[in-house]
């Protein structure tokens, strides 16, 4: 039995969390990032990518979404890029569920990421009004979606 199934609460509902939502550009990056994520996953290879200009600056391994968000920092030279984490396509909720936290915001400010999506009701969210603080002081938007939203031309949040 997962243990989410006993704290739902930990799970990230649906929404536009911070002040800031994605814009059009980035809000591209989201859905073309998605895909790109679910793919990796259903390889099983790992949970989130980097995304800049519709391009994969960096896609999740072994090492875990901080490294994966650091060596993207390395490789974008514009203003800054996205990160998507969503689960696999055949996650066992019981284990290795995606998560999100301070470490992971604060880990985006260094490297200069400036939106973090997430996949709804399948990624749990912990630290949370110091994550959301922090990103609304700091510039970052963060959205947690469903799949069905990755395929809309535009965000659902503007």
């Amino acid at each position: 039995m997962p243990g989410t199934d006993l704290i739902p609460d930990l799970l990230v509902k649906r929404q536009k969390l911070t002040r800031r939502g994605p814009t059009a550009d980035e809000w591209k990056d989201i859905c073309f990032g998605w895909k790109c994520a679910k793919e990796i996953g259903r390889l099983d290879i790992g949970q989130s990518v980097c995304i800049s200009g519709q391009r994969v600056l960096a896609l999740e391994a072994i090492e875990g979404t901080d490294e994966c968000i650091r060596r993207a920092s390395s490789l974008c030279t514009d203003n800054g890029f996205t990160v998507v984490k969503v689960a696999k396509p055949q996650q066992d909720m019981r284990f290795d569920v995606p998560t999100f936290g301070l470490l992971t915001l604060h880990t985006m400010y260094e490297s200069g990421a400036k939106v973090l999506t997430v996949e709804a009701e399948k990624t749990i969210f912990i630290d949370r009004q110091e994550v959301i603080d922090f990103a609304n002081r700091n510039g970052i938007s963060i959205v947690s979606i469903f799949e069905s939203d990755s395929v809309q031309e535009t965000s659902p949040f503007n």
